[in-house]
């Protein structure tokens, strides 16, 4: 379970920094365009890219994945609320922050056994 958590960490990170927080940290034209299109000032282009990398970099350290996950949880459901607001497709774009976030919170709960213990998905039976 551990190891399935972890691969599923890296590819999550691997994803967030390649298609998120790179193109905002650049200026890249891509992410000022849909930033533009959600109706925000290109002006927070940075601040939401280095918040974006903060919330990934305690994500991956074991003592602070659980903040981490909070906390990208609050940005996963700010995403959702300026797609909703912008009127962009539904199952593309507005709750890709919900695939995300699920994604996000199998790999912790895969990763982390104290985790596993608050919240038992799964019960082992005694024969």
């Amino acid at each position: 379970m551990t190891k399935t958590g972890w691969s599923m960490t890296a590819l999550l990170v691997l994803f967030m920094l390649i298609a998120s927080v790179a193109p905002k940290l650049l200026g890249a034209a891509v992410a000022v365009d849909a930033l533009v299109d959600l109706d925000w000032p290109p002006d927070y282009l940075l601040l939401i890219g280095l918040i974006e990398l903060a919330c990934v970099a305690l994500f991956v350290f074991p003592r602070t994945s659980l903040l981490g996950a909070i906390l990208m949880t609050g940005l996963l459901g700010g995403a959702l609320a300026s797609h909703l607001r912008a009127g962009s497709p539904l199952f593309s774009h507005t709750l890709f922050g919900i695939y995300l976030g699920v994604f996000m919170w199998v790999a912790l709960w895969l990763r982390e056994e104290k985790l596993r213990s608050v919240f038992p998905l799964m019960r082992k039976f005694d024969d």
